[in-house]
């Protein structure tokens, strides 16, 4: 397309001019006006794809299932008749105050053996958890009553920390064939499942504590038959199957674990004369409270339990189907039409944009016979005046550049992690094996991240001069800050002898994994992007910067803007904050790639939106803009995570809960605006540039 020279003066007015074109211009302007029809159509199609996209995001939605089968990452095991088998204690956590403690922090009984920890993963270990063995014994289809031990006389700190435990409604997490407890209570005529049981209880009407010393487990087996087919996958979720070998067992599969936790007064000098595993008299929970063990100074408990083993039609890939039990499908499916509609309307304003913007260029240039180039030239106004500032480098580049590498790498992270938990790699019965993936997968998408971070640095500045500066405060921005928050909340759990508190090895075994892997892989990342060609911009940049017209209101308008993005996510926020923050299982990753994909897609159309009302009002600094329209969505997460700490979390109690709550929460929110800023500031990167490479003016 040839090019329209831009006036250097203007003429007086109310003056006009009346030569005509030459045969010569004539000519060109016919050509300019068949290219100009050339890129409208180009254009036309590139806006049909955005609608294109949009439908076929509605048609996957309702017509494929989004239910995500598992793979947990247990073999199956068969147990033989009167075969032992021991249950395993994880730590005590409570929703009332967010800090784990051991579970032998309690008078409980402990086994004879000593105390052995079982090995943990990393996840495992940051999200605090402690899994000791128990002195629970249980032997297959044996239905027994046993007696544990008896405590030596309460003293006055193992009635205050008991009382204060049970106070705070913390509850003891067993496992018995990597199966969490599970227990039922009807509140209302409804019947509530809860994993794990309480330390002790205060009934209505009276201020005294009462003890859960006795155990009423329920234990479903499944009889295996050796067939001849066996098992060689991973297990639960999708059995892989061949020809069995003639060796293959039976026996009997663990496929549930409940209990009834019970508070029983019984004789104290009586039950010291038993020793462990001694057979105790079978009691049914006694409603009276005169029965009931009290938590008071100078009292022996005794702990005694009693198992009951049921067959069950339960298979083993089923076992944990009571666990990821689904409720408010509705919900998510109203969450993801409610977001379909957002970008349907988004996606029609950005086809209005690009046909309004060439259909405009096409009419001026068909009156180009009418009138002259000149009087042409002074009805170029909006985004085309400021053609020679739109590349100009923007207010701290550098730090655009890292942020952009940053949000590269966690966006990667969290599309990768959640589609192989949707396709059931990452299972529960895995326990922390989310968070640890979550962590490999972040340090190896460094090189991504120092790739993205450098190229962009080149493109901007135009030399590679100073990538490593950009490399390393890639590599150091985010993990800096993380480390940094996590530092002053682990001195809190260190304070409280929470086993939420990092351990000093684990806190240096990070420092290593962050400074000999991820930094490394940032930084050959940047090397790449060196050798990679910078972007080259259409048009060039003038040497005095075009002034930009006053305008009023244009922040508010990028803070209002992340509203939308918001709308699509608030729902599903909902329940993954239940599930962190309330002990409650979220599996439904099927539902959340769906809305992660959708969330994508609407920052991006809101972003390119916003940064063409810049361009119209000749506001030429947008590169920021567009990284905040989309990024300021973690903004309305974080005054939503605020907003269910008062309302839903209001049993949450003392400071440091608290302050948990709300630096966690920082953490996320600035993960999805660096994540969400991305992606709206690489759209309008691409739709910039392409704007102004199809119109070319100087």
């Amino acid at each position: 397309m040839d090019r329209i020279t831009a006036p250097r003066r203007r003429r007086p007015a109310g003056t006009r001019t009346t030569r005509k074109p030459s045969g010569q211009g004539r000519e060109a302007w016919s050509r300019s006006i068949r290219r100009v029809g050339k890129v409208r159509r180009e254009v036309v199609i590139m806006a049909k794809g955005w609608v294109f996209y949009a439908l076929l995001v509605v048609f996957i939605v309702l017509v494929c299932p989004s239910e995500a089968f598992y793979l947990p990452g247990s073999y199956m095991h068969t147990y033989r008749q009167g075969e032992e088998i021991w249950a395993k204690v994880n730590s005590l956590t409570s929703i009332e105050t967010e800090l784990p403690f051991s579970y032998y922090s309690l008078p409980y009984c402990r086994p004879k053996d000593g105390i052995k920890k079982s090995a943990e993963n990393l996840g495992e270990l940051l999200m605090g958890d402690q899994i000791d063995n128990s002195p629970y014994r249980f032997r297959i289809n044996v239905n027994e009553s046993l007696y544990l031990c008896t405590t030596n006389p309460l003293d006055e700190g193992d009635v205050k920390l008991l009382k204060q435990r049970s106070r705070d409604l913390y509850q003891v997490n067993m496992i018995l064939d990597n199966l969490p407890v599970r227990r039922f209570t009807e509140q209302n005529g409804v019947t509530i499942q809860w994993t794990g049981y309480p330390i002790g209880y205060t009934p209505e009407g009276t201020s005294d504590f009462y003890i859960i010393n006795h155990l009423k487990f329920k234990v479903l087996v499944h009889k295996y038959e050796g067939s001849k087919v066996k098992v060689v996958g991973t297990g639960e979720g999708m059995e892989v199957i061949s020809e069995a070998d003639s060796d293959t067992k039976s026996g009997f599969e663990i496929v549930g674990f409940e209990v009834v936790p019970c508070s029983v007064k019984r004789d104290p000098e009586a039950m010291s004369k038993l020793t462990m595993y001694d057979k105790v008299d079978s009691v049914n929970c006694p409603l009276e409270l005169e029965k009931s063990q009290l938590i008071r100074e100078k009292e022996k408990i005794s702990f005694t339990y009693e198992v009951e083993f049921v067959n069950s039609d339960i298979r083993w890939p089923s076992r944990w189907d009571a666990y990821l039990k689904m409720e408010g499908a509705k919900i998510h499916w109203f969450s993801i039409m409610n977001s379909l509609m957002v970008i349907l309307f988004l996606a029609g304003i950005v086809f209005v944009i690009f046909l309004r913007t060439v259909r405009r260029d096409l009419t001026r240039y068909e009156e180009l016979d009418k009138e002259s180039q000149a009087q042409m030239n002074e009805e170029l106004s909006g985004w085309k005046l400021v053609v020679g500032d739109v590349f100009r480098e923007p207010t701290s580049s550098k730090l655009l550049c890292v942020m952009i590498g940053d949000g590269v790498q966690i966006l990667g992270m969290a599309i990768v992690t959640i589609l192989f938990a949707a396709f059931g790699f990452i299972s529960p019965a895995s326990r922390g094996m989310l968070l640890t993936g979550m962590i490999v997968l972040y340090m190896l998408l460094g090189i991504v991240a120092g790739y993205a971070a450098v190229r962009l640095w080149r493109t901007v500045k135009g030399t590679s001069e100073g990538w490593r500066s950009v490399s390393w405060s890639t590599a150091c921005f985010f993990p800096g800050i993380v480390f940094i928050v996590l530092t002053v909340l682990n001195f809190m759990l260190w304070a409280r002898n929470s086993t939420g508190a990092l351990p000093i090895s684990l806190f240096f075994g990070l420092l290593s994994l962050w400074f000999c892997v991820s930094v490394p892989l940032t930084l050959l990342g940047g090397f790449f992007g060196t050798r990679a060609e910078p972007i080259e911009f259409p048009v060039r940049t003038n040497q005095i910067p075009r002034e930009i017209p006053t305008k009023k209101y244009s922040w508010l308008f990028i803070f209002g803007a992340g509203t939308l993005p918001f709308g699509t996510l608030f729902i599903e926020l909902f329940f993954i904050l239940s599930s962190i923050w309330l002990g409650r299982f979220y599996y439904v990753f099927g539902f959340l790639l769906v809305v992660l994909l959708l969330l994508v897609v609407v920052c991006a159309e809101v972003s390119v939106v916003l940064t063409y009302m810049h361009l119209c009002s000749e506001d030429w600094r947008w590169w920021w803009k567009a990284f905040f329209a989309s990024g300021t969505v973690a903004l309305y997460v974080f005054l939503y995570s605020i907003n269910y700490l008062v309302f839903d979390l209001r049993s949450l109690s003392g400071p440091v809960s608290a302050m948990l709550y709300i630096g966690y929460s920082f953490i996320v929110s600035l993960a999805i605006m660096l994540a969400t800023g991305t992606v709206g500031f690489l759209t309008s990167f691409s739709f910039v540039h392409y704007l102004f490479s199809s119109v070319k003016i100087d």
